[in-house]
């Protein structure tokens, strides 16, 4: 594999304390130097990639990606799609895989796949199928904990977390039973409860209990422990971090300093002002997702996937765009008022102790894999909306590039990139 040589970049790796126009040198798929490189630093043989007025990064880390195509009918995207092709170089399937389709996951996802592809495996025991459509597939008989458990520790390079949810639906017809099994796992595994927050099944008609939307977040946090994820607080469905008072949960801040983290999960669920109230009251997410999917992204049914038939919320179904991607999510939360530096420890050495994998990704450090990230960074006005019709201005646009994946470079050129609107 012939070096290369990433040319006078702007260099910013959180994990190393860099921040500075320098050089990144990789050779046979890893990292051999980062600094003002010249004279006998460069081997004689090297691709030199000028990188100027680009930002070289650590391999951006999708904590929230749903990748399990095909065996998730519409749901699940192609990997790489969303990964090296989006300048993306890690992903981790949030449920997608089941205790029972693990195999599957890693025989015909993670072992084809440029991309390195991780799980948080599914509490449930059909995984993320389209549960949508059949949410009894998600009740707690369809939990096993003993079996989830086993296949969790029996996979333990790929499992690094639990995946459940805690959404108004969910508890209208089970209360808070699935979300004790699902904490169950994440006690005897160790491993961190990745929670779901918001509407996600419609409530059922006939049968189903009351509930006070504001009362979920307590009861879940009540089960939950350090590391475990909050995910969606800038939902704009009840049943989160925002009450339908319009003010935080009060617990929110309670349960961030009792160690545990919060996740954006774009996607359908997020929301321009619920992002602005959860942020002026001072909470920073510590991890970002882009949360795409089949719902929400324009791409072809996989063949043989049934007719269509009305989607029980129609309001999940994203409005805003039918392309976007982890790096549009980072431009989205410069848009809202953070700064480059918050977001790029998000999709890197943040990401990568959500995994537990800071001494493998999540950095630029020498001797390490060569997973790299390179975007564009511009200034001007982009027009940017969400689901709810809202439309904010963004005065910087960030946009994949390129990236490395253990060395070897794929440009991003993925269908799914959203093309900027000029404001």
């Amino acid at each position: 594999m012939q070096a290369l040589l990433l040319h006078s970049g702007r260099v910013i790796d959180p994990a190393n304390g860099i921040d500075e126009i320098c050089d990144v040198l990789v050779r046979d798929g890893r990292i051999a130097a980062v600094g003002r490189l010249e004279g006998d630093d460069i081997p004689g043989e090297v691709e030199r990639i000028d990188c100027s007025g680009r930002l070289v990064l650590p391999g951006l880390i999708d904590t929230h990606s749903h990748v399990y195509q095909y065996v998730t009918g519409r749901f699940g995207l192609n990997a790489d799609l969303c990964g090296v092709h989006s300048g993306v170089t890690t992903l981790v399937d949030q449920g997608g895989a089941s205790c029972m389709t693990l195999p599957g996951f890693r025989k015909h996802v993670i072992e084809p796949s440029h991309s390195r592809v991780l799980s948080f495996i599914s509490a449930y025991l059909v995984g993320g199928l389209e549960g949508h459509f059949y949410p009894q597939l998600y009740r707690p008989d369809c939990a096993d904990i003993a079996a989830t458990v086993k296949a969790a520790k029996a996979n333990a390079d790929v499992v690094k977390g639990i995946k459940a949810h805690a959404e108004l639906g969910g508890f209208a017809r089970w209360g808070t039973e699935v979300m004790q099994k699902a904490a169950a796992i994440g006690e005897q595994t160790g491993l961190p409860v990745y929670i779901h927050f918001g509407q996600l099944w419609p409530e059922p008609e006939e049968g189903g209990r009351d509930v006070d939307p504001d009362s979920i977040f307590t009861q879940v946090v009540d089960l939950l422990k350090p590391r475990d994820v909050l995910a969606h607080p800038f939902s704009r469905h009840p049943g989160g971090f925002v009450e339908l008072n319009g003010e935080v949960h009060p617990l929110v801040r309670d349960a961030i300093d009792r160690g545990l983290k919060v996740d954006v999960g774009h996607g359908s669920h997020f929301s321009f002002k619920m992002a602005e109230k959860v942020m002026s009251a001072g909470i920073v997410p510590h991890t970002l997702g882009s949360d795409m999917h089949g719902y929400n992204t324009s791409v072809p049914a996989p063949a043989g996937t049934p007719d269509e038939h009305e989607h029980p919320d129609e309001e999940h179904m994203f409005k805003g765009t039918s392309r976007f991607s982890l790096v549009s999510a980072m431009t989205s939360m410069i848009a809202l008022g953070l700064s480059l530096e918050q977001v790029i420890p998000m999709v890197t050495v943040n990401a990568a102790r959500m995994v537990g994998m800071s001494n493998e990704i999540g950095s630029l450090g020498v001797g390490r894999v060569a997973d790299i990230s390179v975007l564009s960074d511009q200034s001007g006005r982009w027009l940017m909306r969400d689901n709810e019709g809202t439309e904010v201005i963004a005065e910087r646009m960030l946009q994949p590039v390129f990236c490395l994946r253990e060395g070897r470079r794929f440009d991003a050129t993925a269908s799914i990139l959203p093309i900027p609107e000029v404001a």
